[in-house]
């Protein structure tokens, strides 16, 4: 077998692994993209625990096949790049959205949730989804704001009565 077979076995065990650990990949046409936007968007996903890459469209084909994701031989033309994330189900999402809302022509094409792919606009709509951490303070903000409010009633009463 040739070297250049086995490397291209090797890559496509690395995309499987990636696609596999993965909670959400978002797949994009990374054209129009400046290399200080391309470095700025890396370093975010590398903060966010997510990955970008770069690979053979034919290399990420074989790799879905071998996975049970058919039927995405349409989206894999031109140029690609895949946003692999593997703490929050929204980072990638929202990385790609804020990169691509920057004056340039990146676009989502599909990607995978839940095990399952998904087309562009639900990615998007996983895009506007607050992080976590946002979520959590909405959530505290919510529990805490009742125990607030009879706080504050009974000290209006406590102060009405002195």
């Amino acid at each position: 077998m040739s070297a250049n077979l086995e490397a291209k076995k090797v890559l496509v065990e690395e995309i499987k692994d990636k696609l596999q650990r993965a909670k959400t990949v978002v797949f994009v046409d990374y054209r129009g993209i400046t290399v200080d936007k391309d470095t700025k968007m890396r370093a975010d996903f590398r903060k966010n625990g997510a990955e970008y890459k770069v690979y053979k469209n034919r290399l990420v084909l074989k790799a879905l096949n071998e996975l049970g994701y058919t039927g995405c031989e349409s989206y894999l033309e031109g140029t690609n790049a895949v946003a692999f994330g593997y703490e929050d189900e929204v980072a990638p999402a929202k990385i790609i959205a804020d990169a691509s809302s920057d004056q340039c022509a990146m676009a989502v094409k599909f990607g995978i949730y839940n095990n399952q792919i998904v087309d562009a606009n639900k990615i998007k709509t996983l895009a506007s989804i607050p992080s976590r951490e946002v979520l959590l303070a909405q959530l505290v903000g919510m529990l805490s704001s009742p125990m607030r409010g009879l706080a504050v009633c009974l000290k209006a009463i406590a102060d009405k009565n002195n």
